[in-house]
C-alpha cells in the first residue's frame, strides 16, 4: 500500500499525539521525559487539529495509520485568543496555573501554555500563519515533508494568506536544513531566546 496525504480526522488524534512526542526532542525521541507523554501533544499538535482542523493534514501510511502531519493556523492572534479561552479550559485538569517561576524544563513548557501570547510575535506581523509539521523517522528523507508543507501552503494560500512562519529550536539543525530546501529563511527577531524563526510566502508551492 503506498502512503498518501489527506486531511486530519478526528480519528487521527491519538497517531498525532504519539507522532510529536516521538519528534519533540530536537527530531528525536521525547518519551519518558515528561511527567507526562501528552505535554508535546498538549502544546504543540492537539490544540491545532482541534480549533483549526481545516489546515491538518496527515500521512496516512496506506493503511489508515497517520506517521506525520502538518498542522498550523491561518492567523496566529485569532488561535492565540480561541487557545486561550478554549484550549486552557480544556486540559487545565492536566497543567494548573503554576504557582511558582519555572524551576524545570517542564515547568517552563507548562508555564508557556499559560502563555499563548508567547506566539504573537511583532517582528512577524507580516506573516500571520504559523505551522508544526512532524514525520516519524521511518518516513524522513523520501520527500513526504515536502509534499505535505505543499499541501498545507496551498491551503493557506487559497484563504489568502500570504504568508507564514515557523519557531524551531536554534539546535535542530537536520530541521533548518529541511525548512531552508523548502524555501523559508530566517527572520530577525528581537530576543528570540533558543529559537530561531523562518518565513516563507505561501506561494510558490514549494
Amino acid at each position: 500500500m503506498e502512503p498518501f496525504i489527506r486531511p486530519y480526522a478526528p480519528t487521527d488524534l491519538d497517531a498525532v499525539y504519539d507522532i510529536c512526542v516521538r519528534t519533540a526532542a530536537d527530531g528525536g525521541d521525547a518519551r519518558g521525559t515528561y511527567s507526562t507523554d501528552l505535554l508535546m501533544g498538549d502544546l504543540y499538535a492537539a490544540p491545532y487539529v482541534t480549533l483549526e482542523p481545516e489546515h491538518a493534514y496527515v500521512l496516512d501510511d496506506g493503511t489508515g495509520r497517520a506517521v506525520g502531519y502538518v498542522l498550523g493556523t491561518a492567523d496566529t492572534p485569532t488561535f492565540v485568543r480561541r487557545y486561550r479561552d478554549e484550549w486552557i479550559p480544556r486540559v487545565a485538569h492536566r497543567y494548573p496555573v503554576p504557582t511558582r517561576p519555572p524551576a524545570t524544563p517542564e515547568e517552563a513548557t507548562v508555564d508557556s501554555h499559560h502563555h499563548p501570547e508567547r506566539m504573537v510575535v511583532p517582528a512577524l506581523a507580516d506573516h500571520p500563519a504559523h505551522l508544526h509539521i512532524d514525520l516519524l523517522p521511518r518516513w524522513q528523507g523520501q520527500g513526504h515533508g515536502r509534499r505535505l508543507m505543499a499541501r498545507f501552503l496551498t491551503g493557506l494560500h487559497a484563504v489568502g494568506v500570504p504568508s507564514v512562519y515557523l519557531a524551531m529550536s536554534a539546535t535542530n539543525l537536520g530541521a533548518r536544513r529541511f525548512y531552508e530546501r523548502l524555501g523559508f529563511t530566517e527572520a530577525v527577531v528581537p530576543d528570540p531566546g533558543p529559537l530561531v524563526y523562518l518565513t516563507r510566502p505561501t506561494t510558490p508551492p514549494c
